[in-house]
């Protein structure tokens, strides 16, 4: 959990940096909250609190757009929390991402606070950026995903672009990811066949000409980085098995790309993970009942 907090700290800065003060106080809000409601809940159980809520809170927070109201926030990690971790019995026994939980929970009941048009802010891009600052100004215009090849591939690779609190730039996040990949606490076959996936599917659209758009722009904008880094790669949520894993990602990866390009979400690989979490443990049984029969 320290390893994660250690890589996540690259996305927090780039957070503030590109959309101010505002970032952090949602951040320090969200985790006070996420931390009481699990003591609250673990307190019948004679349990302590989990190092993993933290977690928890720094990756919800990082899904979120600038601009949400922030009791809209703690609405959302408290979902999240108990519904995605507390009523399966805590720590280690959820099958769902409760980060996830909780973003979808506000995605579904708040749609015109996560993804309308008028929530986005424009980034800070001078020197200081949001660290003498509490809010950029709010921008009437869709995030790269849902408007396509409205910025450049730099933008979009740096983060300076409207999006998400921590999901915008592309190089910290990358790092990040490097980061706990070569600390194996994210496992690689799930990052890397998810960007195959993605890769081959988005290629194969290209060429039945369904989507028109390069595909490297749907590798760079969104969630994509963010969730296949730091979501799909969740040890107690993903897939045990080697075999398992290589599926698993390559499974997140299709769908997500079917999703933004089918349905009315131009954001899919949080339902692709979440899809993902409910097929893990079937998945890893048949795998090792294969093997034990082999």
């Amino acid at each position: 959990m320290v390893t994660v907090l250690k890589a996540l700290s690259l996305p927090v800065l780039a957070s503030i940096y590109f959309f101010g003060l505002r970032s952090l106080f949602i951040l320090i809000l969200v985790n006070i909250i996420a931390f009481l409601t699990e003591y609250i809940f673990n307190r019948f159980y004679n349990k302590p609190v989990s190092s993993s809520v933290f977690v928890t809170g720094v990756l919800f927070t990082l899904t979120l757009p600038p601009t949400l109201p922030y009791w809209m926030a703690a609405v959302g990690i408290i979902f999240g929390v108990l519904f995605g971790k507390m009523v399966f019995g805590g720590f280690g026994k959820n099958i769902f991402n409760p980060a996830l939980v909780g973003r979808v929970f506000l995605y579904i009941n708040f749609g015109n606070f996560m993804t309308g048009s008028k929530i986005w802010a424009k980034p800070f891009t001078n020197m200081l950026g949001g660290f003498v600052a509490y809010l950029p100004d709010t921008i009437t215009a869709a995030t790269p995903l849902a408007d396509k090849n409205t910025n450049s591939y730099l933008e979009l690779f740096v983060g300076n672009h409207a999006g998400a609190i921590g999901a915008t730039s592309i190089l910290l996040i990358l790092l990040g990811g490097i980061y706990i990949v070569y600390k194996k606490v994210a496992d690689y076959r799930i990052v890397f066949s998810l960007f195959v996936a993605v890769a081959i599917t988005q290629t194969i659209l290209v060429i039945l000409k369904v989507v028109t758009f390069n595909p490297l722009y749907s590798f760079l904008s969104g969630g994509l980085f963010f969730g296949a880094f730091f979501m799909a790669t969740d040890p107690i949520t993903a897939s045990s098995t080697k075999t398992g894993k290589w599926i698993y990602g390559a499974f997140i990866g299709l769908l997500t790309v079917l999703i933004r390009v089918f349905s009315s979400w131009p954001e899919g690989i949080m339902f692709a993970i979440l899809l993902a979490n409910m097929f893990a443990p079937i998945m890893d049984y048949y795998i090792k009942r294969q093997k034990r029969e082999a």
